[in-house]
C-alpha cells in the first residue's frame, strides 16, 4: 500500500516544503490566540494556523462563503494531495476523515444566539447542518467533483490516525481501489476551555518527555494522504511518497481520560501494528511519540515503549512533533502520519528542540537537535481520550 499525495497545513504553513522545514528544524509556532478571548484562561497560547483562501472548486459561491476554518484547511489539504497523486475526479475515492471539534464554530454560534436569543430562529438551521462532521466531508465532495462513499472517524485525539489505517485497509483488502484519508480540526473556545479546565494545557510550554512538564498546548490544521495499491502507482506512473506497511488499535477501557498507568493497550496496538508489517520493534528507526507533554500521557507512554523495546529499549530514536505544532487532535495522526513520511523521504529525525532534563522513565533516545539519519521505517502512534489507541507503520517506498 503506498502514499502518492499528502496535503498539509499547520500553524508551520500551508504545503509540503513549509512543514517539512518545519519538522526538520523542530520550529516552535506557539503564539497568544488571536481567534477568541483567552483572558479568563490559566493558558492563552496555542499554535494558531494561517490558511490561504481556499483553492478553486466546484462549490457555489454561497456555500464557498459559508466554509469556516476547518473546512477551508480540509480543502487545501485535499487539493494538495489529490493534485499530487495526480487522480482525476472520475478515480472515485473511498474518503475516510478522522475529527474531533469538526465545525465546531457553527456549534459555538448556535449556543450564544440560543443564549442570548432564544425565540430567534435565523441561521440557527444552517449552523446546525454545517457543524454536523458528514457536511464537511459532503462539501469536499461536491468541491471537487467526487462522487464517493465518505466515512467519519471520531475517536478523540486517535481519529486521524484511525481514519488512515480504516483507509489502508479498504484498500488493502479490495474494498477500495484508492482512497483520501486523513484529519482536521480548527481551534475552538469550547475545546479550548475545556482543557484549561481540566488542567490539561500548559501555562509554561509544550515539553513532551521533559521530567518538569506540565501539559500541552493545542494546534490546528488538516493533513490528507492519497492512498492506492502499489501496482496501481506503477501502472501509470506515480510518484511513491512512502509504503504503509501495518496499523495497529486497541481500547483499554480503563478510565475516560486517563490512559492505564502501564499503557497496556498502546503496547497491544504497537504490536499489532509491528505483526502487520511483519517487523520487530528493533526494526524500526524511528517513533513519532503521542507525547502530548501531560505528566500521565508521557509517563504512561514511556512505560508502554520501554516494554514495546524491551532490552534494546535505547536504540529507537523518538521525538513528539506536538512539542513544536501543539496538539491537533482529530488531526493529530494525519499530521504526524505526513511528518514521518517527510522524515523517510528526507533522511532526517524530526527534533523537539530544548533543552530541559528528559524524565528518568524515558530509556529511548530522544531527538533533541536537528539529525541526518538512515531512515527506512517510522512508527507514529496516537493514543486519545476513552483509551482509543491507534499505531501506523511506514516505509520509505521503493
Amino acid at each position: 500500500m503506498v502514499v502518492t499525495g499528502a496535503g498539509i497545513i499547520t500553524g508551520l504553513g500551508c504545503g509540503w516544503a513549509a512543514n517539512a522545514e518545519g519538522f526538520r528544524t523542530g520550529r516552535k509556532v506557539f503564539r497568544p490566540v488571536t481567534r477568541f478571548d483567552t483572558s479568563r484562561q490559566r493558558c492563552q497560547l496555542a499554535a494558531e494556523a494561517d490558511p490561504p483562501a481556499p483553492p478553486a472548486t466546484r462549490l457555489p459561491p454561497k456555500l464557498e462563503r459559508r466554509l469556516d476554518r476547518a473546512a477551508i484547511m480540509l480543502l487545501l489539504a485535499a487539493h494538495e494531495a489529490w493534485s499530487q497523486a495526480g487522480w482525476r475526479p472520475a478515480d472515485a475515492p473511498a474518503i475516510v476523515l478522522g475529527t474531533t471539534s469538526g465545525e465546531m464554530a457553527f456549534g459555538q454560534a448556535y449556543l450564544r444566539q440560543a443564549l442570548a436569543a432564544p425565540a430567534g430562529r435565523r441561521e440557527q438551521a444552517t449552523r446546525v447542518v454545517h457543524y454536523l462532521a458528514p457536511r464537511q466531508g459532503l462539501d469536499l465532495c461536491d468541491a471537487f467533483g467526487f462522487q464517493a462513499p465518505v466515512s467519519i472517524i471520531a475517536n478523540a485525539c486517535a481519529s486521524g490516525a484511525n481514519a488512515i489505517g480504516q483507509a489502508f485497509q479498504l484498500v488493502r483488502t479490495g474494498r477500495a481501489a484508492r482512497a483520501l484519508t486523513g484529519g482536521y480540526d480548527a481551534l475552538s473556545h469550547l475545546t479550548f476551555a475545556g482543557f484549561d479546565a481540566l488542567h490539561a494545557l500548559s501555562p509554561t510550554g509544550c515539553r513532551p518527555f521533559a521530567a518538569g512538564r506540565d501539559g500541552l498546548l493545542l494546534g490546528e490544521g488538516a493533513a490528507l494522504l492519497a492512498l492506492e495499491s502499489l501496482a496501481g502507482a506503477q501502472a501509470r506512473g506515480a510518484t511513491i511518497l512512502g509504503e504503509i506497511l501495518g496499523y495497529g488499535t486497541a481500547t483499554d477501557t480503563h478510565h475516560l481520560t486517563q490512559p492505564h498507568p502501564d499503557g497496556d493497550a498502546a503496547l497491544a496496538a504497537m504490536n499489532r501494528a509491528c505483526a502487520g508489517a511483519g517487523l520487530r520493534p528493533d526494526q524500526i528507526d524511528y517513533i513519532n511519540a503521542h507525547g502530548t507533554a501531560t505528566p500521565q500521557n508521557d509517563a504512561t507512554e514511556a512505560a508502554a515503549l520501554n516494554r514495546w523495546a524491551g532490552t534494546d529499549a535505547a536504540r529507537p530514536a523518538v521525538s513528539s512533533t506536538k512539542a513544536g505544532i501543539g496538539h491537533l487532535l482529530g488531526a493529530a495522526g494525519a499530521v504526524e502520519a505526513v511528518a514521518c513520511l517527510m522524515a523517510l523521504r528526507g533522511q532526517w529525525l524530526p527534533p523537539q528542540v530544548g533543552d530541559e532534563p528528559a524524565d528518568p522513565a524515558c530509556r529511548f533516545n530522544l531527538v533533541r537537535k536537528p539529525t541526518p539519519a538512515a531512515l527506512a521505517t517510522a512508527l507514529s502512534n496516537s493514543f486519545g481520550f476513552g483509551g482509543a489507541n491507534a499505531c501506523l507503520i511506514f516505509g520509505r517506498g521503493r
